[in-house]
Parts: C-alpha cells; sequence; structure tokens
C-alpha cells in the first residue's frame, strides 16, 4: 500500500445500505461514527473492559477499511456501509450514550494490530448470540467481562496476538494515488509501491512477469509487468499507471494478501521500501536499527563477505562491521553509516533472497505472516515501544513526531 503510516481520518463517509443499494451517503467525523457504531452494536450497561474492547475492534475495523481503501479503490466515494452483512451498524441521528461517548474520547485514536504487521486489524466481530463468527464475540466479552478479564485479555482470547496502537496520528482521507498517471523514466516511493504490489500479485497470476530490483524506477521491467495487469484485468495495456490501473493494483494487493480479512497475510514493514530522513549510524537504537540488522543477518548467510550478527536492536561495532562490508560488496562509499543510498541496496539485495529463497517462516520471521491463535494471557505489561516509519528519524535517545505507544 502507499500509504505505509496507517493514521486516523478526520472524517468518514458512510454509505447508508448496503454497497450497491441507492442509499444516501453521510460525512461525519471519526470520533463520532464510533460513538454511533458503539451505542448501535452494544450495550451501555455492560463492563468497561467489554466496552473498551468492542470499541478498540470498532476502531480497528473501520480502519482497515480506510488504510486498503477498500471500497474507494473500486469506485465507490465511500470509505463504509452501514450494512452489517459487510460492516459496521451505523443509525444515522441517533443518540449517543454518555459512558460510551466519554470512552471513545480517550479511544478513537487507538487501533489493534498483529506484531509486526502494519494494517489496522480487520477486527470482526458477531453478537455471539444469534450469530457467530471467527472474530469477537460482543455477548462473550462482556461475560469474559464479567469474569474479570481486562480489555487486553478479551482482545487476545478473540484475536490470539494482538498489539495496540496508541495515539495514532490524526489527519484527512486522501487517496493514495499519487495525482498524476506514472510511466517510463518517472521514479520515486510511489513507484516502489507499484513495484512491491506487481510482484507479489505475480505470486497469484505468474504471467505477470517479476521485476527483478525493486528500485522505485519506472524502467522496462516495471513498464512490461504493468501492460501484462492491465491485460490480465482489462485495463487498457499502455504500460501507464493511471488512477484506474493505480485502483486495481489496490484493489488486487489487498485481495491477494488479504488485508482486509482476519486472517491477513499483512503488511509488513518491509513491503515498501523505507524511506529514511536522518541516517543511521553508530550508537543508535530501535526497531529501524533491529531491522537492519535482520536484513544484514539474512544476507550474511548468502555472502560470505559480509560477517553474522546478533539481532539485539543496538548499532553496535558489529552492526557497524558489517554495513562496511556490505558497502564494499556492493560498491558503495565505506562510511559505516546507513544513508538512503546504503538502505536502498541493503534492502534490494535482501529482498531478492527473500523472495527467491525458501520460503521458511523461522528463516524470515518478518516477512512471513505468523498468525497466532495463542490462549489470552492472563497478565500484561503497558510498556511504551517507539516504533519507527518510513521517513521517521532515528536518533539515540530522541522520541521521533509520530512515535506510537503499544501496549503488548
Amino acid at each position: 500500500m502507499a500509504t505505509v503510516i496507517p493514521y486516523i481520518p478526520q472524517q468518514i463517509t458512510v454509505h447508508l445500505g448496503a454497497p450497491n443499494s441507492d442509499a444516501p451517503n453521510v460525512t461525519v467525523s471519526f470520533p463520532d461514527y464510533v460513538k454511533n457504531v458503539a451505542s448501535s452494536e452494544i450495550y451501555p450497561t455492560w463492563g468497561e473492559s467489554a466496552l473498551r474492547a468492542n470499541i478498540l475492534a470498532i476502531v480497528s475495523f473501520a480502519l482497515n477499511r480506510v488504510y486498503t481503501e477498500y471500497y474507494r479503490s473500486r469506485g465507490y466515494d465511500y470509505d463504509i456501509t452501514n450494512s452489517t452483512a459487510y460492516d459496521q451498524f451505523f443509525v444515522n441521528g441517533r443518540s449517543i450514550f454518555e459512558n460510551i461517548s466519554q470512552l471513545v474520547d480517550e479511544l478513537f485514536n487507538d487501533y489493534l494490530r498483529r506484531p509486526g504487521f502494519v494494517e489496522p486489524l480487520a477486527a470482526k466481530f458477531c453478537n455471539g448470540t444469534t450469530a457467530t463468527c471467527e472474530g469477537l464475540s460482543q455477548w462473550g466479552s462482556e461475560y469474559l467481562s464479567q469474569q474479570g478479564y481486562n480489555s487486553v485479555q478479551i482482545l487476545r482470547s478473540y484475536y490470539g496476538d494482538v498489539e495496540i496502537v496508541e495515539n495514532a496520528p490524526i489527519r484527512g482521507i486522501t487517496s493514495s494515488y499519487p495525482g498524476i498517471p506514472l510511466r517510463r523514466g518517472f521514479s520515486g516511493p510511489s513507484v516502489v509501491t507499484i513495484q512491491v504490489e506487481l510482484n507479489r500479485i505475480s505470486q497469484n497470476y505468474p504471467a505477470i512477469p517479476k521485476i527483478s530490483s525493486v528500485d522505485g524506477i519506472f524502467g522496462a521491467q516495471t513498464e512490461a509487468a504493468v501492460r501484462k495487469f492491465q491485460e490480465i484485468f482489462n485495463l487498457t495495456p499502455d504500460g501507464i499507471v493511471g488512477s484506474a490501473t493505480w485502483n486495481a493494483l489496490v484493489r488486487i494487493y489487498v485481495a491477494v494478501t488479504s488485508l482486509a480479512e482476519l486472517r491477513s497475510q499483512g503488511q509488513r514493514f518491509y513491503a515498501s521500501s523505507w524511506a529514511l530522513s536522518n541516517p543511521i549510524e553508530q550508537g543508535d537504537r530501535g526497531i529501524k536499527v533491529e531491522h537492519l540488522q535482520y536484513m544484514l543477518s539474512v544476507l550474511s548467510a548468502y555472502i560470505p563477505e559480509i560477517p553474522p550478527l546478533a539481532i539485539d536492536g543496538i548499532f553496535g561495532n558489529d552492526t557497524r562491521n558489517a554495513v562496511l562490508a556490505a558497502q564494499r560488496r556492493f560498491g558503495l562509499p565505506q562510511t559505516g553509516i546507513v544513508n538512503f543510498d546504503t538502505w536502498e541496496e541493503i534492502y534490494d539485495q535482501f529482498s531478492g533472497i527473500e523472495t527467491t529463497a525458501w520460503r521458511n517462516p523461522e528463516n524470515f520471521p518478518y516477512t512471513s505472516a505468523v498468525i497466532s491463535g495463542s490462549a489470552p494471557r492472563t497478565r500484561y505489561n503497558r510498556s511504551t515501544t517507539l516504533t519507527h516509519y518510513p521517513g521517521d528519524a532515528l536518533s539515540s535517545g530522541n522520541q521521533d513526531p509520530v512515535s506510537q505507544e503499544v501496549i503488548r
């Protein structure tokens, strides 16, 4: 997906009917939408932990619809419907329960995700009495609440291993389409998105030729892959990615990876190339260092010149030596500092190995989807973890502006 960082929309447009029905749309603030759905779906007299769990599921499901452009990529002019056969129950103009309103004000910019995944969890749910489903049981959550379960334990009892991202950024909804048709000779992050999506889609549609290097340059291989994609999906086969082709790429990519489903393959941190605003160097620590070390450790198994190293999230001497070896091997300036060019080269080399080598999940833990069905934990610790996304600065001891608190 082009939108790598999930965000909370300021407003959301709801279609008051099934997707193809002749029904009006209504646009409301996102917190008001969540308050309405929660007041329509659950009872305000339930235990607070049940209310919290259900509200987080409601938020996460709606954000998944926004993040995957589920309806927009299909040509609809709304983000979600109010049909319970497809989405969540929204009653336009209904009254809101006060205690639910207060909880939503606290929780509307938090959401669920699988550890290591980027996209908000498609946290499906049902009432658990007249209807059952794979996701959360609403009445079951109230039963667990009365048994003393906290909201995290309730969520994990239904969804398995999930974490809660807090204080996600808030902004207006914008289309992922860059606004101009992309064609041969273009370069940049949007081209990276196209290349990543095409390579993944080609696993399901082998007639689409693989793009050997995800380098952000719209060259002959990318053009050939675009043309074949267009032929398969009945688009004008001109090799140009206009809005129709872009939306089709998003729609098919979401479908083949099941990003809009509870059992998603998951949008991993490596699904789009990282765009570093600041270099990574000795003394830095955090998730980006951990991912760098992971890629280097994979490369070291295939390239003898790169020494193996531990994955501890700390940029020490061993990591610097591995970076120097990689720079030497790939013909880059030997600085020991990971700037954009070094990261891109390491990522490209890693991506080539990861997509062509034996796909054992144990070999590629960051990029192989493993969905846990573990039982709820009886205790949990609330801790703050900095999760760094593409474009974030990484420096020792400094908190970046889009850091997000995670309950583990």
